[in-house]
């Protein structure tokens, strides 16, 4: 675990947090109501990308600079802050207070769009950005220029596989009103990234099920169609034998605790990186029976009392975090990939999203 202070005075920001890997819908605006936290309680991420203001427009910038900076198509605009915030939830930091000229806001409460927006409360130094106004995940991200680690981690442990479906729970797929749940849409969308990019424009044919039911459609409508042979996708990882013969794709974990991808054998060619609380869900989840059975049910068939939540709508990954993970994968300078790109950009909200 580990504490963070500032680094003028060394007063202490946070209680003792752990180390987790940054979720997928960090960056993911959703609705118009206030969110919950980002990050659970006791936990930490460390945001990789640089992050805050000073803001350049892509025009700025243009395409080398970009590139020199992980970013590979053009994006409303660049961030060149510091690289690696600390990311915490709210409610696990300690000794700052409010800066009161920078606590503007869209809607209902703060955006950070002015930057810091906390201040140490010992010496008055700007330490972090609090932001919790409606569609944003509420989180605190500690300004790595401005804070130090007061206790350090222990040295971190490889990821233990055998203990994912143990320690870590899955994320149902769809709310108790219907609606999908937005780390679903955000955690697929990254998803869908990687899978345009691996399929190499082929279309590319899933496995029936939760999966082809959220990203089937997709797929379909943004890949080439009538090219042959499609390319085939399954899901594998820790406890799930890889089907045979050997898809092309494989959708896999990334850990919760490390980030790390889980590792395909030998002969697959492309790994697709999911979420592990939706991938659990995904490769998990129990089969049920088409309808309400009668009588005494057979052995290892579950009971459908309640029965399954049902979307009220057809699954829409977020096309924002499409988009921004698109721009920072390398093959989206292909021709085929950058048309995708631009297509969804100028029309985000048009079909499949």
């Amino acid at each position: 675990m580990a504490v963070f202070g500032c680094a003028r005075c060394g007063a202490e920001l946070t209680v003792p947090v752990s180390p987790v890997a940054l979720p997928d819908h960090a960056r993911q605006t959703y609705g118009h109501e206030l969110l919950p936290a980002l990050m659970e309680s006791g936990t930490y991420a460390v945001d990789p990308e640089p992050s805050g203001p000073p803001w350049r427009r892509w025009s700025e910038v243009g395409a080398q600079e970009a590139g020199a900076r992980g970013v590979f198509a053009p994006v409303p605009a660049l961030s060149f802050g510091s690289r690696g915030a600390v990311v915490v939830a709210p409610g696990d930091v300690r000794g700052t207070v409010l800066i009161p000229e920078r606590c503007q806001g869209y809607c209902l409460g703060l955006d950070g769009s002015s930057g810091p927006n906390l201040a140490c409360a010992r010496c008055g130094q700007a330490v972090a950005t609090r932001v919790d106004d409606c569609t944003l995940w509420q989180a605190v991200r500690l300004d790595p220029d401005a804070v130090q680690t007061l206790t350090a981690d222990a040295p971190a442990l490889p990821a233990d596989w055998s203990a994912l479906g143990r320690e870590y729970e899955a994320i149902p797929p769809v709310e108790q009103g219907g609606w999908w749940d937005p780390r679903w849409e955000a955690a697929l969308g990254v998803a869908l990234a990687h899978l345009l990019a691996a399929s190499a424009g082929t279309p590319v044919s899933l496995p029936d099920g939760l999966l082809a039911e959220t990203l089937g459609r997709a797929l379909d409508l943004l890949l080439p169609r009538g090219r042959a042979p499609r390319k085939a996708a399954a899901l594998a990882g820790p406890g799930l034998p890889v089907p045979g013969p050997a898809p092309d794709i494989l959708l896999v974990p990334r850990h919760p605790r490390t980030g790390e991808v889980w590792q395909a054998p030998p002969g697959v060619a492309h790994t697709v990186p999911v979420s592990a609380g939706v991938w659990l869900q995904l490769a998990l989840q129990p089969a049920r029976l088409p309808a309400p059975a009668t009588g005494r049910l057979p052995d290892g068939v579950e009971r459908d009392d309640p029965l399954p939540l049902r979307p009220h709508s057809l699954f829409r990954p977020d096309p924002r975090i499409l988009l921004h993970t698109l721009a920072r994968l390398p093959a989206v300078r292909e021709p085929w990939l950058r048309a995708i790109h631009d297509r969804v950009g100028k029309s985000p909200y048009s079909r499949p999203f």
